[in-house]
């Protein structure tokens, strides 16, 4: 077991800082390194989490700091070359969503982490806390019987500056718009708690914003288990919420929020008939809500282990297929997509770019 894992910071903008936050509450981890292509921007950060030293590029950073985790928080282009850089200097690598701009890109990711034998994590921190582990045992326990029905709504409101950003709403540089870059966090929720899913249909949709890509989503997601999601995700609306419902056979449970959940957010409803069980149901008395510093707490307690990560970033592929269908079927105008399909698509694992509805 590792005495304290030494970790790096690649890009220090406002993701980053809850990195470092995590890094810090955690006992045996220190920030001895950061990296940013503002030199400014770099060495602020590293006053502000520090003491870390701060260094012009990843390659020097990575030559002169050799650290034992990389954490990668810069904007997805950038993603697969440095994780892959970080993953051949020996380090475990600890990537924001959305791990890359494509399927391809991850590929190559997760293939350079086998072939280097370290961890490549992608952070999807809804699925943590300690509500979502219990919603999830219930289900793979079979205690609701089988899910139904479920709506996944990620309703986010992002103004025409946030959209003004150079990187911001191309394809080329973002990936893909508010369905990978905001939607995939409940998308990828909504998947933890029903697994594998086995068709997409959808439509991307420009409703207001100037953006080559879309600003709204809608898509129905089948699941292997039998149940069908309905899923709207956008960035054009006021009041905003994250939020999740699923109908099973006993049961409604529904989680709204919208950034992280604690137990409040949830509530489970007895379908009639099942009232007896709803206090076996009930939400445990320890409470710890979804956050950065659960999954990077328990990644770290896994690597300094030598144990395998955790379940809350295993399948880092699965939601990020979801969104690339999504993609996929709306660019073949709504044409249904299955994970056969997707795995010999001849365009969209290389690429998101998809035709728009504009309806401004």
């Amino acid at each position: 077991m590792t005495d304290t894992l030494r970790c790096a910071i690649v890009g220090t903008g406002a993701i980053a800082h809850a990195h470092a936050s995590a890094i810090a509450a955690y006992p045996h981890a220190q920030l001895v390194a950061v990296t940013d292509l503002s030199q400014e921007s770099a060495t602020a950060f590293a006053e502000k989490h520090g003491p870390a030293e701060v260094y012009d590029d990843l390659g020097g950073l990575l030559a002169a700091a050799r650290p034992d985790v990389v954490h990668v928080c810069t904007p997805p282009a950038a993603h697969r070359d440095q994780a892959i850089a970080a993953l051949r200097a020996g380090a475990h690598v600890v990537v924001e969503k959305p791990p890359a701009p494509s399927l391809e890109e991850l590929d190559d990711m997760r293939a350079a982490a086998r072939e280097a034998e370290r961890e490549l994590v992608v952070v999807f921190q809804q699925r943590t806390g300690t509500a979502a582990a219990h919603v999830k045992r219930l289900l793979d326990d079979g205690a609701f019987g089988r899910p139904l029905i479920a709506q996944c709504q990620t309703l986010w409101y992002r103004d025409p500056a946030y959209f003004a950003v150079p990187w911001r709403g191309k394809w080329e540089t973002e990936g893909g718009g508010t369905t990978l870059g905001h939607g995939i966090h409940q998308i990828d929720l909504l998947a933890y708690l029903l697994g594998d899913w086995e068709s997409v249909q959808a439509q991307l949709w420009r409703l207001d914003r100037e953006t080559q890509t879309e600003d709204a989503s809608t898509a129905t997601i089948a699941f292997a288990n039998g149940a069908v999601a309905s899923v709207v995700t956008s960035a054009v609306s006021p009041r905003e919420i994250s939020s999740i419902r699923i109908d099973t056979q006993r049961a409604t449970i529904t989680v709204e929020h919208l950034y992280g959940h604690g137990h409040e957010n949830w509530s489970i409803t007895p379908a009639p008939g099942h009232e007896a069980e709803a206090a076996e149901w009930a939400l445990p008395e320890t409470e710890e809500r979804s956050g950065h510093e659960p999954l990077i707490r328990e990644v770290f307690d896994a690597l300094r282990a030598g144990a395998p990560v955790p379940a809350i970033v295993t399948e880092p592929a699965r939601s990020f297929e979801v969104v690339a269908a999504i993609y996929a079927s709306a660019a073949a105008g709504g044409a249904v997509v299955t994970p056969d399909v997707l795995a010999a698509h001849p365009t969209h694992r290389r690429s998101f770019a998809s035709p728009v509805a504009d309806r401004r």
